[in-house]
């Protein structure tokens, strides 16, 4: 029945999130959730906000919400933006800065969101290759030859990568490109990068964009958010205001509060991922992978004698599951979340009773 569909629709490549399956005694590690549990502060504040006032809608600019993250960040409340994951807020991005006369600039290697957004705005855009060890040069995002972007877009780390682009480089690319908006990805800033927001009051072409849904462990609760200068986060409040004027709930609103106010715990559970990070990509390289450096809450790693889909069917078979991409270039790499301890040991046994190690 796709006659009913409107033009655009047929033209759709829709992004593929990972799997969610199933299975028995499942070991998860392929969609970058925390392993750790969301702050007890945040599931208090949750259930406190459950009740009869459920029947009213919320606050339509979640003001409490900004109010804790300007605290937290150091920024005024009108600097920030508050959406539904960070995707909503990167979707609104894309239509009220990303669309511009001239082409969008991003990664070739990258989220693989960004094209889809493209295609359903109807954005032009142009892929800047990733150096061949896979990281982000700047200097491949400055204007040359009479050429510059329109806009620029890119994950701090990458993903898949997990590759970290140092603040300094994406001052230049800020400083580069100052008729155009830069927004720089932070979804997994928190595990081993420094954030870009400390530029924003200097540099007004600048948004950064960041989730609950990682660090913070609400990836069920669907919390985003942008900060930058006044103007941009007035468009993005435009684009929000015409498409979902109460996009953020009561009870997300309560619990990414208390969340941001749980410093501690923040603090904490950032702590323990990073150092199984660490201790399972020295298992991993003890096994023979190649590893490349990551400053996220996953790895990517390949083996240079064993095929990638070969290996993540093998580990499928063992109730364990991981994600890879059929993609150019990067098609032999497993890309693997950071869990639990527990759980990275029961992959790296599996993975060394495959290849017999």
């Amino acid at each position: 029945m796709s006659r009913y569909w409107s033009p655009v629709v047929h033209g759709l490549t829709p992004y593929v999130p990972g799997e969610q399956p199933k299975l028995d005694q499942l070991v998860k590690l392929n969609t970058n959730e925390n392993p750790y549990g969301p702050s007890p502060r945040a599931l208090e504040a949750i259930r406190a906000a459950t009740g009869g006032s459920l029947r009213l809608y919320p606050d339509p600019n979640a003001e409490a919400l900004k109010a804790a993250l300007a605290s937290h960040l150091d920024l005024r409340a009108e600097q920030v933006f508050v959406g539904n994951g960070s995707d909503e807020v990167l979707a609104h991005a894309f239509m009220a800065l990303l669309k511009q006369d001239r082409p969008l600039w991003f990664p070739d290697i990258t989220y693989s969101f960004y094209p889809v957004y493209c295609g359903l705005y109807g954005i032009q855009f142009q892929l800047v290759p990733l150096r061949e060890d896979f990281s982000i040069s700047a200097e491949d995002y400055l204007p040359r030859a009479g050429t510059r972007a329109g806009a620029i877009i890119f994950p701090n780390p990458n993903a898949p990568t997990g590759r970290l682009l140092s603040l300094d480089a994406v001052e230049r690319i800020l400083a580069g490109n100052p008729d155009g908006v830069v927004v720089v990805d932070e979804a997994y800033v928190d595990f081993g990068g420094i954030s870009a927001i400390p530029l924003v009051d200097r540099y007004p072409n600048l948004l950064v964009v960041q989730t609950f849904s990682k660090s913070r462990s609400l990836a069920g609760l669907r919390v985003g958010f942008a900060v930058g200068h006044p103007a941009l986060i007035e468009a993005l409040e435009r684009v929000k205001n015409s498409f979902n004027s109460y996009p953020l709930d009561r009870l997300a609103i309560a619990g990414a509060v208390a969340s941001v106010q749980d410093e501690a715990y923040f603090q904490e559970t950032c702590r323990k991922v990073v150092a199984t990070r660490e201790a399972l990509v020295a298992r991993m390289n003890q096994l023979g992978f190649d590893v490349l450096p990551s400053a996220a809450n996953f790895i990517f790693a390949r083996h240079p004698a064993r095929d990638a889909a070969a290996l993540a069917a093998a580990l499928r078979e063992r109730a364990i599951i991981v994600r890879h991409f059929r993609l150019p270039r990067i098609d032999q790499y497993l890309r693997i979340t950071v869990g639990t301890e527990e759980q990275c040991r029961i992959l790296t046994d599996a993975l060394a009773d495959l290849l017999g190690r």
